[in-house]
């Protein structure tokens, strides 16, 4: 699996920001390959519904045929890449870009609602509820330090699941990292 599908086209965004196709490209990242029929039974879809969707994800580069065989006649399908990104300084300037960036953003923000809301405190236990969180900062940085914001977590996160790969007590951990400047108030 590569690491990186950087996303240019603004059809492309708007293909992954479809609720069901993040969340069976989500599916194929975390649990591996599977077919249309095993998709649809962890998402309560039809497997024709899966089915087309996988269709458009892989009209768009985002997954491939597994060349481990079908499962009996179906495709077993699986993520062709780790991660999805784009450049939204790009994206905003060709047509329809500003748009697919809106909508998009929409949808993370939609899913980290989703993460926060589905977390039962009862169903995990202590270390996991300390854990578990949603922490807002607010600092006054440039935009060099942003972005080297950004980086530096991805890095930390990428050093953090090499050392516990394998762990007994690891689980899929759903992880958002955002920051956006604020305009400053008028003082009159």
């Amino acid at each position: 699996m590569e690491d990186r599908y950087k996303i240019s086209d603004p059809q492309a965004l708007k293909v992954v920001a479809h609720p069901l196709r993040g969340r069976l490209l989500g599916l194929l990242r975390t649990e591996g390959p599977a077919t249309a029929s095993e998709l649809g039974r962890k998402t309560g879809e039809s497997s024709g519904s899966t089915s087309y969707h996988l269709r458009e994800l892989f009209k768009y580069g985002f997954i491939e045929e597994d060349p481990g065989g079908r499962d009996g006649r179906e495709r077993r399908w699986r993520a062709r890449h780790r991660y999805t990104s784009w450049n939204s300084r790009e994206m905003v300037g060709v047509p329809g870009g500003r748009e697919a960036v809106e909508v998009i953003r929409t949808r993370q923000a939609e899913v980290l609602a989703e993460r926060i809301l589905g977390f039962d405190e009862d169903d995990w236990p202590p270390e996991w509820v300390e854990a578990a969180g949603v922490d807002d900062h607010f600092a006054e940085l440039p935009p060099q330090a942003l972005a080297e914001f950004m980086r530096r977590a991805e890095e930390l996160l990428g050093e953090l699941t090499a050392r516990y790969a394998g762990a007994q007590d690891s689980r899929p951990v759903h992880l958002f990292v955002g920051g956006f400047p604020q305009k400053r108030e008028e003082r009159t």
